[in-house]
């Protein structure tokens, strides 16, 4: 029967949806809770954290809130150089401040600051909410007005100390402060220490730098300008960017006339003036350094650099110390100004030098220019705009050819007839001459071009690109086979570069600024970690070579030689196009002259030229191109003074061999002659390059220890031995201390001499 009863079956579809009904309530009401409940957990180890981080929050006193907040510089022994910002601010009370700024500002940063107690619930939720609709763009922030006079007072502005820890802190410390103090000191205190832009800090200082009045006598759409920089100071700039600060300008007036300060007529009426209205072409005068010291000009400039690359605000109560040797750094100022031994032919003739500790990569010393009065001006030490001259050649060419072609010092290179591929152009030497088949050793020595570009075509430009991209130095557009007689780059990539030479393979990125330490006594430290960019035994060869430019008769650096002193170096000049001022010129007159080099304790890199080059009379002579090796020598005899003077260790996986009255070495493994596509040469092995009638010398210890690595080598070496008796040696300058009178001896017949060094005509002719 109850098969005929038509409403058993809705009955029990509707039980069924009553059950289902209560059963999905009971889940909602399960998550609701849980929800909550883990809400509730999440506010608790919240409040706990908070609490947590509140108690170890820094302290805040009327001093930080009140006071300019400059940031001490201090050298590498503790000693303060230079204070920033310390005179860039008229400090103005908020009696004398006119309600209209007030308005303005609380308007467009913080309408409800007069009902808030530090930290405002409603607008973080709001700007919390509005950064959720909006996406990435138009992001707005919770902080209010006291929130962000704690930051500016007592913490870093650094994007990497923006954590929830200091975000607990800064309302922590908005709350004391709102409990402390009135809302018109707090506004006063605002007002006073908020950057503008152009290096001026306070509404009161802004006022005087761009409309050149005070505060109280500025117009409503002057007054909505100041009011809406502090946002973006840079960027609403009205010089520089007046379409972005009308905007901002506009947008205050609207906030405003929203807020109720002042009548949408009057907002529309200020917007029709110009953004540019009133703004004043010259301004009061302002130190951004309260040092007065020109030598530290360039440094501290750089100093600033790292500082913002590293998202710190320079003028908020920092303590920097910085790798500065002031010693060092005075010299190097009075031998590019006042030091008449150096030579400097006039006050126009430029500098930029770069001294740098090997085994750290700490900068001690930089100077970016001479006799000039302008301060933070062109820092020629970080231009990269001149060509390097020859000083590229051990970085681009012979130091990847030992590096990835294992030549050996004594590699065979041809100094002959040159043309670049897939042109008609010749490259040329200094003197116009072709010295035939030499090595490598005495090419480098000489500064001999063409030998230097065979070399780097079979290393191949992407190998030496690579070599040249781990030692810190990286360019814009390819670079070709040209390069390798001139790169773009500062002292400070130069001075770094050669370091690795000097540390044993090892390069460390320049930097200036060891430590930071922010208001709130929290202390970051900077390092730079050392890279194996290249093997020690690279590194032990070119140094081997490369004292030779500064000790041998024929070396292009001479003039930097330091007697007693075991260094090594190179130098660089660069000669204007061929074709050019024809008649005009000197046949030797160059455009920059370099010289680089370096002890196991310093690195030193000098440019020497004028910044318009082909303005009358702005060339350097062949005697004039000495003064950038010369200012090597003074800087480096002054700072080795009480230094340990210590000769390179030879690696173990160095031997070396006595040729043509000189010491030179191989890779073991290694001691055939390389060869050359370049000119089609198939190689030899090493007694093609022994001197037969002078004793060939290897060192004995080493040698005995790879006896079994390269049977090549030693029969080499057996042969060697055979024809010129036993000897040894040792690999230390104390060999190569008779390179000077063998060079001599064995290049009577040579038709170049050091002199000619300096006698070059074309732009291919860098020496």
């Amino acid at each position: 029967m109850s098969q005929n009863n038509p409403n058993l079956g809705s009955r029990v579809q509707r039980n069924q949806k009553k059950y289902k009904s209560s059963k999905r309530a009971s889940w909602i009401k399960k998550v609701i809770v849980g929800g909550l409940g883990f809400i509730s957990l999440l506010i608790v180890l919240g409040s706990i954290v908070f609490v947590f981080y509140a108690s170890t929050a820094p302290d805040i006193s009327y001093q930080s809130l009140s006071s300019d907040n400059s940031t001490k510089i201090y050298d590498n022994k503790g000693h303060v150089i230079s204070r920033l910002g310390v005179q860039d601010r008229d400090y103005i009370k908020s009696n004398k401040i006119p309600s209209e700024l007030k308005n303005a500002i609380v308007s467009i940063e913080d309408r409800r600051f007069y009902k808030h107690h530090g930290v405002d619930p409603i607008r973080i939720l709001g700007a919390s909410l509005s950064n959720i609709t909006s996406g990435s763009l138009n992001l707005q922030g919770g902080s209010t007005l006291t929130q962000q006079l704690v930051k500016l007072s007592v913490f870093s502005t650094a994007a990497s100390d923006r954590t929830f820890k200091r975000k607990a802190q800064e309302a922590w410390l908005a709350l004391k402060v709102e409990k402390t103090y009135s809302k018109q000191q707090i506004l006063e205190f605002y007002i006073n220490k908020v950057y503008m832009g152009n290096n001026v800090y306070g509404m009161e200082t802004a006022s005087e730098y761009y409309f050149g009045k005070s505060l109280s006598k500025l117009t409503l759409a002057q007054t909505a300008l100041l009011a809406g920089m502090p946002q973006s100071p840079s960027y609403y700039n009205p010089y520089i960017y007046p379409k972005y600060a009308q905007q901002r300008r506009d947008e205050v007036l609207n906030a405003m006339a929203s807020y109720g300060a002042i009548t949408q007529s009057q907002a529309n009426a200020a917007k029709k003036t110009s953004v540019k209205t009133g703004l004043v072409s010259s301004h009061k005068s302002s130190s951004f350094s309260s040092v007065n010291e020109k030598y530290i000009d360039a440094y501290l400039k750089q100093v600033i650099q790292e500082l913002k690359a590293e998202g710190y605000n320079t003028q908020s109560g920092l303590k920097v110390y910085t790798n500065l040797d002031l010693s060092a750094q005075k010299k190097l100022y009075d031998l590019a100004n006042n030091d008449a031994a150096v030579g400097f032919p006039n006050s126009t003739m430029q500098i930029g030098a770069t001294l740098v500790n090997p085994k750290t990569g700490a900068v001690n010393a930089m100077i970016g220019s001479r006799k000039s009065d302008i301060q933070f001006g062109l820092n020629r030490a970080v231009q990269t705009d001149r060509s390097s001259g020859s000083t590229a050649k051990p970085l681009m060419d012979y130091g990847p050819a030992i590096e990835y072609l294992n030549y050996p010092t004594y590699q065979l290179v041809h100094d002959t007839p040159y043309t670049y591929g897939g042109t008609s152009i010749s490259l040329k030497d200094f003197d116009n001459k072709y010295q035939g088949t030499i090595s490598m050793h005495k090419a480098l020595v000489e500064s001999r071009n063409i030998p230097a570009i065979r070399t780097l075509e079979n290393v191949g430009v992407s190998k030496a690109t690579s070599f040249l991209n781990s030692l810190g130095m990286t360019f814009s557009s390819d670079l070709s086979l040209q390069n390798g007689i001139g790169l773009y780059i500062s002292t400070e990539q130069e001075a770094a570069a050669y370091s690795a030479f000097a540390n044993n393979g090892v390069y460390h990125k320049p930097y200036l600024i060891s430590r930071v330490v922010t208001p709130d006594k929290v202390s970051h430290d900077f390092t730079s970690e050392g890279t194996q960019v290249m093997s020690p035994a690279t590194a032990f060869m070119m140094t081997s070579m490369l004292k030779g430019v500064m000790n041998s008769a024929n070396g292009s650096g001479t003039a930097a030689y330091i007697p007693g002193l075991y260094q090594a170096g190179k130098t660089g000049t660069t000669q204007y196009p061929d074709n050019t001022y024809n008649g005009v010129l000197p046949a030797y007159a160059a455009m920059d002259s370099w010289f680089t080099g370096y002890t196991q304790n310093y690195a030193l890199s000098v440019w020497t030229g004028y910044d318009k080059p082909y303005e009358t009379g702005n060339y350097i002579s062949a005697a004039q191109t000495n003064i950038a090796q010369l200012i090597y020598k003074y800087e480096m005899q002054y700072i080795s003074q009480g230094k340990s003077n210590t000769d390179w260790t030879k690696p173990s996986g160095v031997t070396a061999v006595k040729s043509g009255g000189q010491t030179e070495y191989y890779k073991n493994g290694y001691s055939a002659i390389q060869p050359d596509k370049t000119t089609g040469y198939k190689g030899a092995s090493l007694s093609t390059v022994l001197d037969s009638t002078k004793k060939a010398t290897k060192d004995s210890k080493t040698n005995k220890d790879n006896e079994d690595d390269d049977k090549d080598s030693q029969k080499d070496k057996n042969n060697a031995t055979q024809s010129s008796g036993s000897g040894s040696g040792s690999g230390s300058n104390n060999n190569e201390s008779n390179q000077q009178t063998s060079q001599t001896n064995n290049n009577n017949n040579q038709t170049t001499n050091t002199q000619n060094n300096s006698n070059q005509s074309s732009s291919q002719q860098n020496h």
